[in-house]
């Protein structure tokens, strides 16, 4: 699974207005001619990513090449069961990547078209994000 080698700040803020806002970064195809671009914005974890990467590398075999073009940098914390009001801020628990509507997630290259849609399909399952298939 995907995790930052090194964090400047432990535990991190929610922050403010989630998923409204349109992606103006990593929205063009840079690299293969097949993508998935989310059409919701939300927090999709190392495992949701990792997932999907298996479901693309098991389908096109050896025959093509996957790019993810997210990275989960952003930690979440989870507080024990029944503990009591005022102790603190819960453990990292797990990593996710905010993604926002319009941001390409995975891209491929090497395999036809037809191919490539059913693939990038069967890895749209594994997220949390509504996703649409893209060519150039």
């Amino acid at each position: 699974m995907l995790i930052p080698k090194k964090v400047k700040h432990r535990k991190w803020h929610k922050g403010r207005a989630r998923n409204i806002r349109h992606a103006t970064d990593k929205i063009e195809l840079a690299f293969g001619p097949f993508g998935l671009k989310a059409m919701t914005g939300s927090w999709i974890s190392s495992q949701e990513i990792e997932a999907g990467r298996r479901v693309l590398t098991r389908y096109i075999k050896k025959g093509g090449k996957v790019w993810i073009r997210v990275f989960p940098d952003k930690p979440v914390t989870v507080k024990g069961n029944e503990t009591p009001m005022g102790a603190g801020k819960g453990a990292v628990d797990h990593y996710v990547a905010v993604v926002k509507p319009g941001t390409i997630i995975y891209e491929m290259d090497g395999i036809p078209a037809d191919q490539a849609k059913i693939a990038l399909q069967s890895a749209a399952y594994k997220l949390s994000s509504v996703c649409k298939f893209i060519s150039k």
